[in-house]
């Protein structure tokens, strides 16, 4: 992994990309003890979303004038303006902070996951990061920043979710209500979007909640097709896709149409583009990029 540190390579070629990358982050610890972990190191830690397998491994030290690389590991500068945090002992960039960096370099839609996330997770609210940007001198990404800030939404409770959101954004449809209530039948069930006045409901569908053992499994889908059809007969349309669905984008397009959502505006082309790479990750998000 690093000079004299090492791991078995058939387990760590085994392991999701988001993982590997915690593996390569401790390892890196052990050269650097002293380090403050930042941007995606610091979100693997504090078990933010992370897309894929990022590239380097990013460090704050302020002994440094000039930021400086070690192979993979990126060492940054001027961390006096970021609030840091312990976690397990390892120091890294608090929430805000990591929010307030990824936000400027990470595309829109996955930065605006790690806010949503962080939102969830910690109670980071968005004047906090707007307080926090403030204060910085450093410019870079503060378009995309500010753009994040204004759409950042804690009823969002997933990668998928928030992705979904954006993409119903950048597709031109009317906004939808989030987890809305759905009263049926004695059940009070949650749906991920809704357009009441269009009868509409609509489900990202993730995976982690089936990930259980075959027992488990096939109770969770039974579960879940229960639901699905309450909600079906509570509404005049329902629509569901998945996460290649959303990164694909016309067919959760495809079945918002069809389902009745209307479009107010033409689609966004410059922001929908901004979904088919990350040149911050070494492998594509065409799978669901966090568990």
């Amino acid at each position: 992994m690093r000079p004299h540190v090492y791991t078995d390579a058939a387990a760590y070629r085994r392991l999701a990309p988001w993982d590997r990358y915690l593996t390569r982050v401790h390892a890196a610890l052990m050269t650097f003890p002293d380090a403050v972990l930042s941007h995606e190191s610091a979100a693997a830690v504090l078990g933010l979303p992370v897309f894929g397998e990022p590239r380097d491994i990013h460090l704050f030290s302020d002994r440094r004038a000039r930021s400086k690389r070690f192979g993979d590991v990126l060492i940054h500068t001027s961390l006096s303006s970021r609030p840091i945090w312990e976690v397990g002992g390892v120091v890294v960039t608090s929430p805000l902070a990591t929010v307030a960096d990824l936000g400027r370099v990470l595309p829109p839609a996955f930065g605006l996951s790690v806010a949503d996330a962080a939102l969830r997770a910690f109670g980071v609210e968005a004047r906090d990061i707007r307080g926090l940007v403030d204060g910085q001198q450093w410019r870079r990404g503060i378009l995309t920043l500010r753009w994040l800030l204004d759409r950042v939404r804690p009823e969002s409770e997933s990668v998928g979710e928030t992705v979904s959101r954006v993409v119903i954004e950048w597709c031109g449809f009317e906004p939808p209500e989030l987890q809305l209530v759905v009263r049926s039948e004695g059940y009070e069930d949650r749906v991920d979007f809704a357009w009441p006045r269009r009868g509409v409901l609509a489900e990202s569908d993730g995976y982690g909640k089936y990930l259980l053992d075959a027992d488990g499994m096939f109770s969770a889908l039974r579960r879940e097709k229960a639901r699905e059809d309450r909600l079906r007969r509570s509404c005049r349309a329902f629509a569901r896709w998945d996460w290649e669905d959303t990164m694909r984008v016309a067919p959760l397009a495809a079945r918002l149409s069809a389902a009745g959502v209307v479009r107010r505006h033409p689609r966004n082309e410059t922001m929908l583009a901004t979904l088919r790479t990350n040149p911050r990750s070494l492998r594509s998000v065409e799978k669901p990029p966090f568990a």
